[in-house]
């Protein structure tokens, strides 16, 4: 694990740390950037931790006015982020992501503050027009709600913690090579902080790995994931081939989001 506070932070303390691990994301970093760029919430700094990209990530990145520092495969990415961070609350975005409302960071800050979170995730959507991924992504949410309280779930894609809640559990396991994102906000309801998932908006995210993969694989993957870790625990080896990154080119199936959560 790593989750090692910075020393000598700056005075200057936003609200939220945005904190985005990136390999090769020129095609979809900007679409992010765009979207957090166009929220009404602007108490934030971004922070893009960069795993030796060879494409015009880092030069995109700092054009959005993030903060570039050295990265990883994501959960150490994200830990590395992590180290720089100052907000009250960090955010965890993967790249590939769209906030589908100007309100999203608004809402939901607002509404981890008002319900007394420590660790919160969203329902997710894809960027897709195809029936198959709307349900894919809806039987996640119904599963995702259904164990709320008993086994909390959060894709990598979006959690928000405390910064304290962060480092008090020492970030991200990076022993955990696979679901180290459930792992992360299961640890965390586990030493007592408070885990809930935000009704406010939904996270908009590309269907990029389902193109590449195929749906079926995709689902059996992640339900093997699944029964691993309720049967014998966290992945400390890699069952699966993964690649981090831009490489999988989104599909025709994608479009951009709406201002519509629905």
């Amino acid at each position: 694990m790593n989750g090692d506070r910075r020393p000598n932070q700056p005075s200057f303390m936003p609200k939220l740390s945005i904190v985005i691990p990136a390999k090769n994301e020129e095609k979809h970093l900007p679409k992010l950037l765009e979207s957090i760029k166009s929220q009404t919430f602007t108490d934030y700094e971004i922070i893009v931790a960069d795993a030796h990209s060879d494409d015009r990530t880092r030069e995109i990145a700092e054009s959005y006015g993030a903060k570039v520092v050295e990265g990883g495969m994501p959960g150490p990415g994200r830990n590395k982020g992590a180290v720089h961070a100052t907000g009250e609350i960090i955010a965890f975005f993967d790249a590939d992501v769209q906030l589908p409302s100007t309100r999203f960071l608004t809402d939901c800050v607002g509404e981890m503050d008002k319900k007394g979170l420590d660790v919160a995730t969203c329902k997710v959507k894809p960027l897709s027009r195809r029936p198959v991924d709307r349900a894919m992504h809806e039987a996640y949410n119904a599963y995702a709600f259904a164990t709320e309280k008993i086994k909390p779930h959060a894709p990598g894609f979006c959690i928000l913690a405390r910064r304290h809640v962060h480092h008090g559990i020492k970030g991200f396991d990076e022993e955990v090579v696979f679901a180290e994102d459930h792992d992360y906000v299961q640890r965390a309801a586990k030493q007592g902080h408070a885990f809930g998932i935000l009704h406010s908006h939904p996270i908009a995210v590309s269907v990029r790995r389902l193109d590449k993969e195929g749906r079926l694989g995709i689902a059996l993957k992640y339900l093997f994931g699944e029964l691993h870790i309720l049967t014998k625990g966290a992945h400390k080896e890699q069952p699966f081939e993964y690649e981090m990154g831009g490489d999988a080119m989104p599909g025709p199936s994608e479009d951009g989001p709406s201002d519509h959560d629905a």
